[in-house]
């Protein structure tokens, strides 16, 4: 059999993390230190939210913060809609750092540190493959592709004239597939495309495999 065709895996993404903490007051001063480092840095020419609109997000919240602190009747509540809008405004603005620090992947790790937030990268994925072996029955092959994502379906052919002719199989939603009754000993070429709503794939390269008893 041969070795199966391997589709390289895409490029990691550096991901900006805020990591923002529970303490309201701990809260205040990471998001103090977030603005502090981008204000007028060259990277962030004009960040969304503004810098002014965070910096009197976090001066509500601490305004808010020291009235609660007195318990009095609804100065928690507001303290926590205050918290909840300062919360919301950071996510914004790591939304901004992370289109920044995409558009210039070889120093995006050091773009997200300079706006006073953290990385972290998409965990590893392992090689997708596309690939073909015996099945547990005889005359049995299975085939595996790469998954495309979701809604997606497959389109499947098979050869056993060396790719002179294709036979078309039942199309799948799963990135997997069989097919029986194949002769033992002779080999067998399959290829397949993905389908989805953006349009049909080109086929793929086709892989041999040898069917056993």
């Amino acid at each position: 059999m041969e070795a199966p065709v391997t589709i390289p895996k895409a490029a990691h993404r550096t991901l900006a993390a805020l990591k923002l903490p529970r303490r309201v007051a701990l809260l205040v001063a990471h998001a103090g230190a977030i603005v502090a480092s981008m204000t007028d840095a060259p990277h962030f020419p004009s960040p969304v939210p503004p810098l002014w609109v965070v910096s009197k997000a976090i001066s509500d919240l601490q305004n808010a913060e020291t009235a609660a602190l007195t318990r009095t009747t609804g100065t928690a509540a507001t303290r926590n809609e205050k918290r909840t809008m300062l919360v919301s405004l950071l996510h914004q603005l790591r939304g901004y750092v992370q289109v920044i620090a995409e558009a210039d992947p070889e120093n995006a790790r050091a773009i997200i540190e300079s706006a006073g937030m953290f990385v972290r990268k998409e965990p590893e994925r392992p090689l997708r493959v596309f690939s073909a072996k015996p099945g547990t029955a005889s005359g049995e092959v299975k085939i595996v592709a790469p998954f495309a994502g979701k809604g997606t379906s497959y389109e499947w052919e098979y050869s056993i004239d060396g790719g002179a002719t294709w036979f078309t199989m039942p199309p799948t939603i799963q990135s997997s597939t069989s097919l029986v009754g194949l002769t033992p000993g002779s080999r067998v070429m399959f290829k397949f495309r993905s389908v989805t709503r953006r349009g049909v794939s080109a086929w793929s390269e086709p892989i041999r495999v040898t069917v056993v008893k």
